[in-house]
């Protein structure tokens, strides 16, 4: 055998026997060993939880907001519309002139 192979070999015999003493010790999944190694209390991890879910919710919220500041201000309709507001604008500071009566034509 190659020294290769031997290494392989070791590696996967040293894979098996850890395997075994993590099911012997009812360890089924590696979320169990970390459980165990950091208990923490259940309320105390419910807390945590409802804490970063408000965290998140607050952040999409900002989210919404920042991607409708960029994209709302930079269309084309909403510089249309700035344009139609200035201008309506513009015409509200022009005084209009009174209208004369008509004169009436005979023929």
């Amino acid at each position: 055998m190659t020294s290769w192979a031997i290494v392989a070999l070791v590696a996967i015999v040293i894979w098996g026997v850890v395997e075994s003493i993590r099911l012997r010790a009812g360890s089924n999944t590696r979320v169990d060993v970390t459980e165990r190694l950091d208990p923490r209390n259940e309320a105390d991890g419910r807390a945590e939880l409802e804490a970063a879910r408000r965290e998140l919710t607050e952040l999409k919220d900002r989210v919404k907001v920042l991607e409708r500041i960029a994209t709302d201000a930079n269309s084309s309709d909403a510089r249309e519309q700035a344009r139609i507001a200035a201008e309506i604008e513009a015409l509200r500071a022009v005084p209009v002139p009174p209208l004369a009566p008509k004169k009436e034509q005979s023929e």
